[in-house]
C-alpha cells in the first residue's frame, strides 16, 4: 500500500465502519449462526497461539513462538503446517478490495485519449489531468474518513457498504456523456478506494494468525499487480475499438459485487467483536479461524489491551498528538512519505520513456513488463516477510532501490557505449520496480496497524495514507517539469538519495513485528499498558 500502483501516469499501492451493537431487527441471525454458512475450513488446521499478556517485551526483543516450534517441526518433516488455511478465504475476498483498487489505476492508461476525443476534451492536457487525479482527491476523503467509520460499524460491514461508492462510480463513468460525469464517477471510485486501502491491511492484520500474518498481507500487493495486469490486457482492444472505455468501465463494477457478497460469509475482527462487548461473537471467530484451543488465550491477549465496553470505539483524532499513538502516526507517515518521495510513481511514470530508448516503443508491452515485475516482486515478499522480517526487507529493500538508481544515473552519465548504456538503463528501472515490490511496497503497509494500539489504528492507518495521497498527487504533478529543468540524472539520483535515508529511517525507527501478536507488540512499544481488570 503502500505500492507501486501508477503506471504511466500519477494516481493514488499498497490494505471499517462500527456499531457497538448491531440491531438485531436489522440483523437478525447472530454470528454464531452465520458460521456455519461462512467459509469453513476445518479449526483443526489453524496452530497458532499467542501470550502477550504474560510478559512485556522491549520493542526489538521477540520471543520463541509457539509458531517458530511449529516452523521447526516443519522444518524437521514432522508435518505441514496449514494454520493459514481457515483465515486465507477471508483474506482473499477482502485483497478483492486491491484487485479494483489496481485496475482502476490501470483503466485509463490507454483508454484516455478516447475518453477525451468522444467526451470533447481532447488536446486539454489539464482537464485530462484532471480526470486522472480527481482519483487522487477522492481517495485523500476516503481515507480521512475511514478511521471513524472502521471504529462505528467494524470491518465487515465497511467492506460492504464501501462497494456503494465504488459501483456506482464505475457505472457512472461507463455511461458518461460529458466530462462531470466522468469526473464524478472517478471521483467516487477514488472516494471507495480510499477507505479499502486503510481497510485492508487492518483486516488482514487482525484476524490473521501471527505466525502467518506477513505472507497474508502480502496479499494485498498481488491483487493490486493483477489487477493493473489485467486492466491493461483488458485494454489492448481499445486500439481499435473507440468505445471499448465503457465496456472495460462496466468490467469495472463486478468486482465489487463479488466483493459485497463474499462480505456477507466473512467473519468480522475478533478483536473488534471483543471491544464493542460481544464477547461470545469473538471466541466463535477465533474457534473458526485460529482452533478451539486458543480462544480463552487470545480473548485474555485481547482484553489485556482493550476495554469491552465500547469506550475504546470513541478515539479521537487528538490523540494522535499523545504518546504512545503519536509515535506510531510519525512512523506511519513518514513511511510513506519516503515511500513516495523515493519515485516509485515518478519512476513509473517515467519508464515507458527509458524503454522507448532501447527499442520497446509499445506503451503496453512497456506497461506489462513493469507489470510482471511487480508481481514478481510481490510474490517474492510473500515468501520472504515471515521469513526474514519486515525491518530487514525494508532496508534491503530500500538499498536495493538506491543501488538501481545509481545505476541507471551512471548509464546516463557515463560515457559508455550507447548500447551498454541502455542496457543499464533498462536493468536498472526493471531492479528498481522489484526492489520495491520486495519490501517497501508491501512492509509499509503492513507493519503500520502492527504497531498501532487496538484503540486508535484505524485512525492512525487513515492519518498514513492520507499523507501517501497528498505525496502522490505532489510527486506525479512535478516529476515531469522537474525532469524538464534539472535533467533525469539530477531526479533520478535524489530518488537514490531518498532511498538511502529511508534505509536509514527504517533502521533506527521500524522495529521487528515478526513472530509477535498485535497485543504483544502493543504491550512493548507502550510500558504503561497493564493488564486490565475486569
Amino acid at each position: 500500500m503502500w505500492l507501486a500502483t501508477v503506471l504511466h501516469q500519477p494516481a493514488g499501492p499498497v490494505p471499517a465502519i462500527h456499531v457497538a451493537h448491531l440491531n438485531r431487527k436489522l440483523f437478525p441471525v447472530s454470528l454464531r449462526n452465520i458460521e456455519t454458512f461462512r467459509f469453513g475450513v476445518g479449526n483443526r488446521l489453524s496452530k497458532f497461539k499467542v501470550s502477550a499478556a504474560k510478559k512485556k517485551l522491549s520493542p526489538l526483543r521477540t520471543r520463541k513462538t509457539e509458531s517458530d516450534k511449529l516452523a521447526v517441526r516443519e522444518d524437521s518433516g514432522e508435518g505441514y503446517d496449514v494454520g493459514w488455511l481457515p483465515s486465507f478465504p477471508h483474506v482473499l475476498i477482502s485483497s478483492m478490495s486491491n484487485f479494483l483498487f489496481g485496475y482502476h489505476i490501470g483503466v485509463l492508461n490507454g483508454p484516455i485519449v478516447s475518453i477525451a476525443r468522444e467526451l470533447g476534451f481532447e488536446g486539454n492536457p489539464i482537464l485530462e489531468g484532471l480526470v486522472v487525479s480527481i482519483f487522487i482527491v477522492g481517495a485523500f476523503v476516503g481515507s480521512i474518513c475511514s478511521g471513524s467509520i472502521v471504529d462505528k460499524l467494524g470491518c465487515r460491514r465497511t467492506f460492504q457498504i464501501d462497494t456503494i461508492p465504488l459501483i456506482l462510480g464505475a457505472l457512472i463513468s461507463a455511461q458518461a456523456h460529458s466530462l462531470d460525469e466522468v469526473i464524478l464517477g472517478r471521483f467516487l471510485v477514488g472516494l471507495g478506494i480510499g477507505v479499502n486501502t486503510v481497510l485492508v491491511p487492518i483486516y488482514i492484520s487482525e484476524i490473521a494468525p501471527t505466525k502467518y500474518r506477513g505472507s497474508l498481507g502480502s496479499l494485498c500487493q498481488i491483487g493490486t499487480c493483477l489487477g493493473i495486469i489485467a486492466s491493461l490486457f483488458l485494454g489492448i482492444p481499445s486500439e481499435n475499438d473507440p468505445h471499448w472505455w465503457r465496456v472495460m468501465l462496466y468490467i469495472a463494477s463486478v468486482p465489487g459485487f463479488v466483493l459485497a457478497l463474499g462480505m456477507q460469509f466473512a467473519v468480522d475482527s475478533p478483536r473488534w467483536l471483543c471491544k464493542v462487548g460481544r464477547l461470545n461473537d469473538a471466541k466463535a471467530v477465533i474457534q473458526n479461524l485460529w482452533g478451539e484451543s486458543e480462544v480463552e488465550r487470545a480473548i485474555e491477549d485481547f482484553q489485556s489491551v482493550i476495554k469491552d465496553d465500547g469506550s475504546d470505539l470513541d478515539s479521537r483524532w487528538s490523540e494522535l498528538l499523545q504518546e504512545p499513538h503519536a509515535r506510531a502516526a510519525f512512523i506511519g507517515g513518514a513511511l510513506f512519505i519516503l515511500q513516495q518521495f523515493a519515485g516509485i510513481n515518478g519512476i513509473l511514470y517515467f519508464s515507458s520513456l527509458t524503454f522507448r530508448d532501447v527499442g520497446i516503443t509499445s506503451s503496453a508491452s512497456a506497461s506489462v513488463l513493469v507489470g510482471i515485475t511487480n508481481f514478481a516482486g510481490s510474490l517474492c515478499a510473500l515468501y520472504l516477510i515471515d521469513r526474514q522480517g519486515r525491518q530487514k526487507l525494508l532496508i534491503g529493500s530500500y538499498l536495493g532501490m538506491a543501488v538501481s538508481m545509481l545505476l541507471v544515473v551512471c548509464a546516463i552519465t557515463s560515457p559508455l557505449d550507447e548500447q551498454v548504456s541502455h542496457n543499464s538503463s533498462i536493468l536498472g528501472t526493471v531492479l528498481y520496480i522489484f526492489s520495491f515490490a520486495v519490501g517497501a511496497g508491501p512492509v509499509t503497509g503492513l507493519i503500520i496497524p502492527e504497531i498501532s494500539s487496538n484503540r486508535t489504528r484505524g485512525k492512525i492507518m487513515g492519518f498514513s495514507f492520507s499523507v501517501h495521497w497528498v505525496c502522490n498527487f505532489l510527486v506525479g504533478l512535478f516529476f515531469l517539469e522537474l525532469v524538464e529543468k534539472f535533467g533525469v540524472a539530477p531526479v533520478y539520483a535524489s530518488f537514490g538519495g531518498v532511498s538511502l535515508l529511508a534505509a536509514v529511517f527504517a533502521t533506527y525507527f521500524v522495529v521487528e513485528t515478526k513472530g509477535r501478536s498485535l497485543e504483544e507488540i502493543e504491550m512493548s512499544l507502550n510500558p504503561n499498558v497493564s493488564t486490565r481488570e475486569k
